[in-house]
């Protein structure tokens, strides 16, 4: 028997929220009068167990059951993430320094 649940593909653009994140999921359509290509953009709550999802990853969703008010959705697998530790690792050194010359002049 195959699994019927719908499996979305989109953008992480909130994980402010406690094992929840806000994907955005961008479909191009024809428009029906002026044939122009249009965007739409939907956003479904995602429920994200480990948090572990940076803001600007792609992922795949799937459906589930209701798991809240808004929350029907689940995160199959990370598609691409950017590799945000490189820039944190950066700023930290770059604090650790200033700080430490700043006190030598002291």
């Amino acid at each position: 028997m195959a699994n019927k649940r719908r499996r979305l593909i989109g953008t992480v653009v909130s994980d402010k929220m406690d094992k929840t994140v806000v994907v955005a999921i961008e479909v191009r359509k024809m428009h029906p009068i002026y044939k122009k290509v249009v965007k739409e953009t939907k956003k479904l709550v995602a429920h994200d167990e480990s948090n572990a999802v940076p803001v600007g990853a792609v992922v795949r969703v799937v459906e589930s059951r209701p798991m809240s008010k808004t929350k029907r959705w689940v995160v199959e697998s990370v598609i691409e993430a950017k590799d945000f530790a490189t820039l944190e690792t950066l700023a930290d050194e770059a604090i650790v320094t200033g700080g430490g010359e700043s006190e030598a002049a002291e």
